[in-house]
């Protein structure tokens, strides 16, 4: 074949490729192993909630699904690992309410939340839970805040950090039931529970899988969560809302995300591998056994959370007085 002949012969084909590429072709996707990048150190409640998701979509997805720990910076060092990955699919963020709120507590991310990522799928939520030591008389959320009310100020109370959701929730709180308590910030969640278990602190919100095994042997006291039902695992601790707040409301809400550039058909591959994994019932129970809500929040649905979460959470960081960053 003369040369010129072959060159026409094979340059539309690579025109073909290219198009097909830009055009968001799955190809069989996935046909290598995944990365889920954490903004988690391994063994937290969010480590934990995600092995066990990852475990069952890589079941679902015929493809190895790898959880990749990558803590440090409140999170901007693994969402902008996320950002500046080839988008393929290949590359995933666990985003979570975390990434809702650092637009709020950050003057300049390094990133913009919103435009440089593509929502994939939100696939679980936890509440966070009030709970108190023991020194605290208190057994209901009621006779809670009359005690806090009745010591303003003197009350302590803890959480990871400024802007985390342990501490975010309990300035909604405080705010809605009218309490002054003093906050105290610790450098890890783990440290805040070891603290509240000692009773240097007395009482802080936190993630239900991180409190549970406390609550379950006694050594805290629950008073309350967050969600708009009861939990399973807790039948006869009481919502806030049920307890005299109504509306009160907040999970905290594991979901995955793509760089936004992914192609629309790879993230509908990885939507209904997710909504596939929700549904099955040996994820549901493991999720049940850590408090998680199994969740299938795809495409709009989750578009429109997300926008709804940033706002959210803006408007609690300024309520609360908290300073960006």
């Amino acid at each position: 074949m003369p040369a010129l002949a072959w060159r026409r012969t094979i340059m539309p084909l690579g025109l073909l490729v290219a198009l097909s590429w830009a055009n968001g072709s799955s190809a069989g996707y996935p046909e290598k192993p995944v990365r889920m990048i954490l903004p988690n150190s391994p063994g937290a409640a969010t480590d934990t909630v995600a092995r066990i998701f990852t475990s069952k979509l890589s079941e679902v997805m015929g493809q190895q699904f790898i959880v990749d720990n990558r803590p440090g910076a409140g999170g901007i060092i693994a969402v902008e690992t996320v950002v500046k990955a080839t988008p393929d699919g290949y590359t995933l963020l666990q985003c979570g309410i975390s990434q809702a709120i650092s637009p709020a507590l950050k003057r300049k991310l390094p990133y913009d939340i919103w435009h440089d990522l593509a929502r994939v799928a939100q696939y679980g939520a936890v509440p966070n839970v009030l709970v108190i030591h023991s020194s605290v008389p208190a057994r209901t959320l009621a006779e809670f805040v009359q005690y806090a009310k009745q010591n303003p100020g003197k009350m302590r109370y803890g959480s990871p950090g400024i802007g985390f959701t342990p501490h975010l929730t309990m300035e909604m709180f405080k705010a809605a039931a009218h309490i002054d308590l003093q906050h105290i910030p610790y450098k890890s969640g783990a440290q805040a529970i070891t603290e509240l278990l000692g009773g240097q602190i007395h009482a802080q919100f936190n993630n239900l899988p991180s409190q549970l095994p406390n609550i379950k042997s006694g050594k805290i006291r629950a008073l309350a969560l967050t969600s708009a039902q009861r939990s399973a695992q807790l039948p006869d601790v009481p919502t806030v809302s049920e307890s005299g707040y109504p509306g009160f409301e907040m999970t905290v809400w594991y979901g995955l995300c793509a760089p936004a550039k992914t192609p629309k058909d790879v993230l509908k591959v990885l939507q209904d591998g997710v909504i596939k994994t929700t549904a099955a019932p040996d994820l549901r129970s493991r999720f049940a056994g850590q408090g998680v809500e199994p969740r299938a929040i795809t495409g709009a649905d989750f578009d429109a959370f997300y926008k709804a979460e940033v706002s959210r959470w803006a408007k609690v960081v300024k309520d609360a007085g908290i300073t960006a960053d």
